[in-house]
């Protein structure tokens, strides 16, 4: 979801797709792993006396007992909108970790290319959109190399591969991500998959065939509106994302998704570099969900178990 950049890991876990989801705004998500409406009060949120992951959180967090999450809520089942919640797997894993940490999980809707000059900025203490964990990004490098920011520190959650999806009936016969040489192709701006159609343009061109015709758009619903309206042959997402997309729109006669997911690499929870306190007692609070079988639950409720990871890792993407 996703600044998203490119992803170079050679193999990703496969990812079986799922459900429906999220919602647009800020959101209070307690630890007891549910969604309410914005301003709602909770009963039984998340306890912290004895909580040893607690005590290791900076105090401005202990003092507030909340993290300010930013995300952008169109990446079903990641995380998209229902109604007035943000439902979707990163929800419920942030609602999981906020349990062990003690702290309630605010979630805010923005857009994807705003999400990590925000936890530098300090508007949000984290960032959890199906973000790609990448070398550039640690940096704050763009795809050219440029530097254009602080960078940030990921704790690294979940793997995910890239996917090309058509039109229903594809009538221009793409069946790999090597065919859209020379064709037009719908993506989100900022993306790890819009820099790797720029990759793939290249190639395209040092071959001696036509460039990607790449249509890049502010938002995923744009681009997903391209593809359906026939404005452009492909469009280019996460793996997981365009399967369900495929599965849902319309009734599953809009999309479909084409060839193999590619490109793997992993989903990781962004935290501003000079903040080690706070990304520290992240990287534990996911390893205790993992090890107490909670992180599990929530991937099979989505049915993206093959996305798992067996342990948190720090800034592991390439």
């Amino acid at each position: 979801m996703t600044a998203r950049t490119p992803r170079r890991t050679a193999a990703r876990s496969r990812i079986a797709a799922v459900g429906v989801l999220a919602v647009a705004g800020a959101l209070v998500l307690t630890g007891c792993g549910d969604q309410t409406n914005a301003g709602e009060k909770k009963s039984g949120g998340p306890s912290k006396s004895g909580n040893a992951l607690f005590a290791k959180l900076p105090k401005e967090i202990q003092d507030k007992g909340t993290l300010e999450v930013g995300t952008n809520a169109e990446y079903a089942p990641m995380e998209s909108k229902e109604g007035d919640k943000i439902v979707g797997i990163d929800p419920d894993l942030a609602a999981e970790i906020g349990k062990k940490l003690g702290v309630e999980v605010k979630f805010t809707d923005a857009k994807f290319d705003t999400l990590i000059t925000g936890v530098n900025a300090g508007r949000y203490d984290l960032a959890i959109s199906s973000i790609t964990d990448t070398k550039a990004r640690q940096e704050g490098l763009d795809d050219k190399g440029k530097k254009l920011g602080k960078g940030v520190d990921f704790v690294d959650y979940f793997v995910a591969g890239t996917a090309v999806y058509v039109k229903k009936g594809n009538s221009a016969g793409i069946k790999s991500f090597d065919d859209l040489c020379g064709k037009p192709v719908a993506v989100q701006m900022g993306t790890t998959y819009e820099t790797a159609l720029k990759d793939l343009s290249k190639k395209c061109t040092d071959g001696g065939k036509k460039a990607v015709d790449i249509k890049s758009f502010e938002n995923d619903t744009e681009a997903q509106t391209r593809v359906r309206t026939g404005g452009v042959v492909a469009g280019v997402n996460d793996f997981p994302v365009a399967v369900d997309l495929a599965r849902k729109a319309g009734g599953g006669n809009q999309f479909e998704v084409v060839g193999e997911q590619f490109e793997a690499g992993p989903f990781g929870i962004a935290v501003d570099k000079k903040n080690t306190q706070l990304r520290d007692a992240v990287k534990e609070a996911v390893d205790a969900i993992i090890k107490d079988g909670s992180y599990k639950k929530v991937l099979e409720k989505w049915g993206a178990t093959t996305g798992a990871i067996d342990a948190a890792a720090v800034n592991s993407g390439k």
